[in-house]
């Protein structure tokens, strides 16, 4: 199967039914099928071949999906991209993965037009809307003229490439997942047979990307693979979301912690105001969930929360807790779905016994690699197992229990920021000798960036000034929200920057103060 032949198959089944609820539009199954199979047959006019990349810079919209699907039934793969990064990160991205086309809109073409002359593989920028000028080409132009029919003449396998989706290392020393066909399929039905999902469900898509694995596959590409409606809701507002729920009378939302806990905070500070009666299952993932939260969200909204543990590579979700848990499971992300094995190995690779803690890797439906990167891929995928860089424990009934991380990583609203990318930042910075950056726990955000910074002999910063030069080169999500000015920081013998000693002055109860 591939994904070509899977949006066909579900076209003709559900035919003139909505797949995709945006705003006031609603998009049908067999319309998602005709308009990408418009933009394939206008994006192999445009030269794309078997192999060739395509770039989409988008936020979720129907347009997002008819160009995914229209990229991967070109036999071509699409690159997947932050819209929040900025041009330096997305350089980085852009020159590992050399694009032909790029596809983004307005707001994320107009900073970055002065500078798409550097990406030398990039031969047309394609812009949803009208912005840009003269040297873009128009989307709806773009298929104008393109016929509806299916795509002949294009040979995708199973095991050919999809997607590349880079959320696994930092944007400066990008690892592009590479994700075959039949994987993202049957891992999206995986999920959506985990959660019994079936035509009848309508499914919220909210304050998740489609450019990210959860988003596409396990809440998009799931629904769809069960003749599911979707509702894509932009923006972060609860009130918003919580009237969709009643108007859509949505059954399935999944989300990260960051957004049930607001729903709570919201909700406790005022009087629920709609309906949300229609919803029958809530679902965390992205990030660990909190004990509270979980507890909290039952007692106000009368629903468990649910929770997949999964990683980009791992191609979605790997284990899944239902709700409503034994409360010794409480704190579990659950068992491995079908297809998928899991094991807790030691830094040897030998598994561990029960309720030990060592890393957790994963045999399964996996990535087939990092794109033109055998060492990375090397580094995480070994005798067919995937290492994750997530520390964990297995109790006797096979359940899957989270403790840390092996790698240096913050998680912030379920969103994975390695410290490299701010510090090679920070250190850019002509008076700043030395930064490092370390993640502070925080009860909404899960952890928040913060900065530790020496600066050079004689000179004055403030905490503002280095946030506005972060600001240039960096997503905000990444952007420091706390600096703290120290005339040296703390070395290990080797003489590097010692994480594990900053950390304990930063935690200090008498904690280093600024200067």
């Amino acid at each position: 199967m591939n994904l070509k032949v899977l949006l066909a198959k579900l076209a003709e089944r559900y035919g003139r039914k909505t797949a995709i609820v945006f705003h006031d539009r609603r998009v049908s199954f067999l319309e998602l099928e005709q308009t990408s199979n418009r933009v394939a047959h206008a994006l192999i006019k445009l030269g794309v071949r078997k192999g060739d990349r395509v770039a989409m810079l988008l936020s979720n919209s129907p347009e997002f999906a008819a160009v995914y699907f229209g990229i991967v039934k070109t036999g071509g793969l699409a690159v997947l991209l932050d819209p929040k990064f900025k041009f330096m990160e997305l350089a980085s991205l852009l020159d590992d993965c050399q694009p032909k086309l790029l596809v983004t809109e307005s707001p994320y073409l107009e900073p970055l037009a002065p500078f798409l002359s550097r990406l030398k593989s990039v031969k047309r920028v394609i812009t949803l809307n009208s912005g840009g000028g003269a040297d873009f080409l128009s989307y709806s132009d773009m298929i104008a003229d393109s016929p509806d029919g299916p795509v002949a003449g294009v040979e995708i396998g199973p095991d050919d490439l999809a997607h590349i989706a880079y959320s696994s290392a930092p944007a400066y020393r990008p690892r592009g997942a590479m994700l075959v066909h039949q994987d993202i399929i049957t891992s999206a039905e995986l999920s959506a047979e985990a959660v019994q999902q079936t035509e009848k469900d309508v499914e919220m898509l909210f304050a998740l990307p489609l450019h990210h694995a959860f988003g596409l596959i396990i809440v998009f590409l799931g629904a769809l693979a069960r003749g599911s409606t979707v509702v894509m809701l932009p923006g972060v507002s609860i009130d918003e979301l919580t009237q969709v729920i009643e108007r859509e009378k949505v059954t399935i939302f999944m989300g990260v912690p960051f957004v049930f806990e607001l729903m709570l905070r919201v909700v406790e500070q005022e009087e629920l105001k709609s309906d949300l009666s229609s919803l029958r299952l809530c679902l965390s993932a992205g990030s660990t969930l909190n004990t509270g939260t979980m507890e909290r969200f039952q007692r106000v909204f009368g629903l468990g929360l649910a929770q997949f543990y999964g990683l980009t590579e791992g191609v979605s979700a790997v284990t899944y807790q239902s709700r409503g848990g034994a409360d010794d499971k409480l704190t579990s992300v659950g068992k491995p779905l079908p297809g998928y094995v899991i094991k807790v190995v030691d830094d040897s690779g030998k598994e561990l016994a029960v309720n030990q803690v060592g890393e957790v890797i994963v045999r399964g439906p996996i990535m087939k690699g990092y794109y033109r990167n055998p060492n990375a891929t090397a580094e995480v995928i070994k005798n067919g197992w995937l290492y994750t860089g997530d520390l964990g424990r297995i109790d006797k009934d096979g359940s899957l229990f989270l403790v840390g991380l092996k790698r240096e990583m913050i998680i912030t609203k379920g969103q994975n920021i390695f410290p490299t990318d701010i510090e090679k930042v920070l250190r850019s910075h002509p008076q700043v000798a030395e930064a490092a950056v370390v993640g502070v726990p925080d009860e909404l955000r899960g952890e928040v960036v913060r900065a530790v910074i020496s600066l050079k002999h004689g000179v004055s910063l403030t905490d503002a000034d280095i946030i506005r030069f972060c600001r240039e080169y960096l997503a905000d999500y990444k952007l420091p929200r706390q600096v703290i000015f120290v005339k040296s920081l703390p070395k290990t013998a080797a003489g590097k920057i010692s994480k594990e000693a900053l950390r304990a002055l930063l935690f200090h109860p008498n904690p280093v103060q600024s200067h």
